[in-house]
């Protein structure tokens, strides 16, 4: 499957309606003509699959086809045919051949011309010099110059990109380096390290399992890595190495040297691991934490609270923390960061979290010199979001009446089994064990009742006497649409006020986006708002991680609060443009004064949420052909 049709098949798989051809146009950033060509391709190639299904009302991905069809794709031991395919074909095939391969036998066995190989070999010496290696040519033979280290990363990197978006799949890299049960490997390493002390990151422990399986097919066809690590072993390093090199041999019958070990523990240490597992976190910072630079970890996450109003100052968090950051320092010197399947709907979901974590995640750029991706942010995120789940600073209880008409203590019952099951979330403030119910006078958020109401009311949730799962689901649906509710109404009048019609513009292009904070920049400065620091401000922070918090809507901003007062420039465009790697049809540069902290929060989280349904959009670009007419459909979307 080329790119084309995998990006095809994923926005597809992110919507269980009918999405239209000029939906999918504007988010893969082609002509309608384009997408029914791409539908056409995935069809014949799905064949005798129906993938997708097609009506009036546009295109349907069949889930059951869709997975049947990626089992097949994943399981054919096909020849490879696209060119990315063939690339990497190519790449493997050089890693394993010492003298080289010869390009007419490569067009040959490819079953292409060989100046479709020469064109391959171009787009694989970029992604070789990538890796640190060199490309060689001798007359009609091409060989890898570099590094076994550097071969193995380069290894990694094409099995990655030709696996699917998310987790790692263990019978794809068992298939692909081992005949093994890669499997097994893992519940025992986990065990291992567990039993030691260690935290262990289950995101990324499958990305260190592809490592290890490359070591191992890499020792077998004596290619070992040549060259010794120069910086001193700790003995945390010499004592996995050990349990590791037990564990090989058993599960894999095979040796590696001191030198394979090594390298597979630091990846174990910087990418998967957390010691201190069940020691207090006074033990945990004496034992593996620079005093110093724990200093610095605490001025660091002060500086996010100070600036975010939240409270992060808590020992624990920060200890925890700073290990994950001292591990994510060390895979940024090396260039080689940790893979994150969650980053999208953190950064969607959540994104005040996220942007928390763009903050912390800057001071460590400036303190250690590096460059820190979205991927190893939405660590940081999930960090910052976890604690913060734990203190409950995220929302409060739903109040709950209950009507059940008394009958052998009924009510008691169920007023147990729902606190039980959604005590965390529901707080029963009134109980009613009459058929008379005065339904008027019932002010608590839900109503979840035995009997019919007499006339349909949103917040009421008619159940069984004897409590089903479906009850509860129902229940858990009317508390989600309440806390929604509450959360749009909290914000509605205070972001209306924040908009200005001379901020306003309809179908603005600009070529980068850079270029569109620039033009909204230069509004903000003649309103005098902000000034030119702060437009440098939101580039840089677009440039460490892009804004485009979904799919529809880009939110670009500096991190500091230096605006005279809190606004809002929006751009309403009916054709998407470009942002990061999103195409995204809104674009709101918020600009925060000082004493706009508080309101930050709540009107950056609401903005993004207000924003994220694709028809809501749609609605707003349609309709919003003014700042009047836009202003009344933004409230229309946040009352619904």
């Amino acid at each position: 499957m080329s790119e084309k049709y995998e990006r095809l098949l994923e926005f597809l798989a992110e919507s269980d309606e009918w999405v239209t051809a000029g939906e999918l146009a504007d988010r893969l950033g082609v002509t309608t003509r384009s997408v029914r060509s791409y539908v056409t391709g995935v069809k014949n190639a799905a064949r005798p699959l129906e993938v997708i299904a097609s009506s009036t009302s546009g295109y349907r991905l069949n889930r059951e086809a869709y997975a049947s069809f990626v089992t097949g794709l994943r399981s054919r031991d096909a020849e490879p045919g696209s060119p990315r395919e063939r690339v990497h074909f190519i790449i493997r095939g050089l890693g394993d051949a010492l003298d080289g391969l010869d390009v007419y036998d490569l067009a040959a066995s490819l079953f292409v011309s060989e100046s479709t190989v020469e064109a391959d070999l171009r787009k694989v010496k970029l992604l070789v010099e990538e890796a640190g290696l060199s490309l060689v040519r001798r007359g009609s033979s091409v060989s890898l110059s570099g590094s076994e280290l550097n071969r193995r990363r380069l290894l990694s990197r094409i099995f990655r990109d030709e696996s699917a978006q998310g987790f790692l799949d263990l019978e794809n890299i068992q298939r692909e380096f081992s005949g093994d049960n890669l499997g097994a490997f893992k519940s025992d390493l986990i065990a291992m390290l567990d039993e030691h002390g260690y935290f262990v990151n289950e995101y990324s422990i499958n990305n260190v399992l592809l490592h290890i399986a490359i070591a191992v097919d890499r020792v077998a066809k004596n290619q070992s890595i040549d060259q010794a690590d120069e910086h001193p072993v700790s003995e945390t390093i010499r004592d996995i190495a050990g349990r590791l090199d037990g564990l090989i041999r058993s599960h894999f019958d095979a040796a590696l040297s001191i030198r394979e070990l090594t390298y597979l523990s630091v990846l174990l240490t910087t990418r998967v691991l957390t010691p201190g597992h069940d020691e207090p976190t006074e033990v945990v910072a004496a034992n593996y934490l620079d005093r110093d630079y724990l200093d610095d970890m605490r001025r660091i996450v002060r500086l996010a609270s100070d600036e975010y109003l939240v409270d992060l100052n808590d020992e624990d968090f920060i200890v925890r923390l700073s290990l994950h950051i001292r591990n994510l320092v060390a895979r940024a010197h090396e260039n080689s960061y940790s893979r994150n399947p969650m980053t999208r709907s953190i950064k969607g979901s959540f994104p005040m979290i996220y942007e928390l974590a763009v903050f912390i995640a800057s001071q460590i750029q400036r303190r250690e010199q590096i460059t820190i991706n979205d991927d190893e942010i939405a660590y940081i995120a999930l960090h910052v979001g976890s604690y913060l789940e734990r203190q409950n600073l995220r929302e409060e209880r739903v109040t709950c009446a209950i009507v059940c008409p008394n009958y052998y203590d009924m009510h008691v019952v169920l007023r147990s089994k729902l606190e039980a099951e959604l005590g965390s979330d529901l707080q029963v403030d009134v109980v009613i064990t009459r058929a008379d119910v005065d339904w008027s006078g019932l002010s608590s958020d839900i109503v979840v009742t035995t009997i019919q109401a007499p006339a349909a009311r949103d917040n009421v949730v008619v159940i069984q006497p004897f409590l089903t799962e479906s009850d509860f689901e129902a229940v858990r649906r009317a508390i989600a649409t309440v806390r929604r509710h509450r959360r749009r109404m909290e914000i509605k009048d205070e972001l209306l006020q924040y908009f200005d019609e001379r901020l306003f513009w309809r179908n603005l292009r600009a070529p980068t986006e850079a270029g569109m904070i620039r033009t909204l920049g230069d509004s903000m400065v003649g309103l005098g708002v902000i000034d030119e620091s702060y437009v440098e401000g939101a580039i840089e922070r677009e440039r460490m991680s892009s804004t485009a918090f979904t799919d529809t809507i880009a939110v670009p901003h500096a991190m500091e609060m230096s605006a005279t007062r809190t606004a809002i420039a929006i751009v309403v465009n009916e054709s998407p443009m470009t942002w990061g790697d999103n195409r995204v049809n809104v674009i709101a540069l918020i600009a925060f004064s000082a004493s706009g902290r508080k309101a930050f929060q709540n009107v950056f989280d609401q903005l993004v949420e207000v924003f994220s349904d694709r028809d809501d959009v749609q609605r707003i670009v349609k309709r919003g052909v003014d700042f009047p007419s836009f202003i009344d459909e933004l409230v229309h979307v946040i009352d619904t």
